[in-house]
């Protein structure tokens, strides 16, 4: 069955102890399950697209918790990799409050996906009459061979039509602002629309403008992009934010509210907005897709876990200005 949007990339086991409590204070962990681009395929999943999420899991109950809950959430999984060898990646979340901020540990070295290697996926099947191809700078970041595979899948998306956009997503952890320049630069010849903020832009293209507008139009024209979307986040307090994002095209730039957002849970918000900015472009409507990239990812913030558990009548009512009375 052809899908609307394909992506690629890790998920882990998120473990995280209730109610603010350092990892060293836990008596028990609240199991959830993430990964940019699978949150991405779920959020897609939510509006309505058909989505298929592609990577590799290592076939134990951890990789079942992560595939059971990527079906659950209505995405395919029928392209996922399986290897009796290596293991599923953790990472652990403490809730902070400022002035202390969320902090996270990573426990993915040696996962299934970072041995994923070209050749593991057959690209032409998985991606033949699908729209649209998803990955982030994530997946790359993972080890030489993930890069080499990322290259391999965005290359098989370009060769079948697909339109193909790129989260930077930098990562820090995972490698160094050059390599991840050297890989991403270039991927960028391969994508249509990049998913940004002003800080990765910098870290990894060396990029600065006057403000965010200048930014996006600098990416423009370095790279043959289509469109070029930066989120732009105001963090005052550890759980109160300020939530926009601009898009370019062209020259001109599209904008759209700002939410001010209590925030629950604020994993997965960039995802949820890359669903709905792709959403939008699916559609052939940018200006639809900030909006509800930004909707969508404003409402992300306000639920647990790294999924976006909500519906379009909700993102829609979200972007037409509904009030913050109780639904009866």
């Amino acid at each position: 069955m052809p899908f609307d949007v394909v992506t690629f990339g890790e998920a882990m086991v998120r473990l995280a102890p209730p109610s603010f409590r350092r990892l060293e204070q836990a008596q028990a962990l609240e199991v959830q399950v993430g990964g940019a681009e699978l949150n991405t395929a779920v959020g897609l999943a939510r509006l309505g697209r058909s989505a298929a999420w592609v990577s590799r899991l290592t076939r134990n109950p951890l990789g079942r918790v992560i595939a059971n809950k990527a079906r659950e959430a209505g995405v395919n999984t029928d392209h996922v990799v399986w290897t009796d060898d290596d293991r599923v990646g953790l990472y652990f979340l403490e809730f902070g409050a400022a002035p202390r901020a969320s902090s996270v540990l990573y426990d993915r070295k040696g996962s299934a996906i970072a041995a994923v290697r070209p050749g593991m996926v057959p690209w032409a099947t998985v991606l033949a009459g699908a729209k649209w191809f998803h990955v982030t700078g994530i997946t790359p970041a993972l080890g030489t061979g993930a890069a080499e595979a990322t290259r391999e899948a965005l290359q098989a998306a370009r060769a079948g039509g697909l339109q193909i956009s790129i989260d930077l997503n930098h990562r820090v952890k995972l490698w160094s602002n050059a390599e991840a320049g050297r890989w991403m630069s270039e991927f960028m010849q391969c994508c249509d629309v990049l998913v940004t903020t002003e800080e990765d832009t910098e870290r990894v293209f060396g990029i600065k403008g006057k403000d965010f507008e200048d930014v996006a139009a600098q990416l423009g024209r370095r790279f043959p992009l289509a469109a070029v979307a930066i989120t732009l986040r105001e963090n005052p307090l550890v759980w109160k934010n300020s939530w926009t994002a601009i898009a370019w095209r062209e020259g001109k730039i599209h904008r759209t509210r700002t939410y001010e957002v209590e925030i629950v849970d604020r994993l997965g918000a960039g995802d949820s907005f890359a669903a709905g900015l792709i959403h939008g472009l699916l559609d052939g409507d940018l200006q639809k897709g900030v909006d509800y990239g930004v909707a969508m990812s404003a409402l992300k913030h306000t639920l647990p876990g790294d999924f976006a558990w909500v519906t379009r009548d909700e993102v829609e009512a979200v972007v037409k200005g509904g009030g913050l009375r109780i639904s009866r």
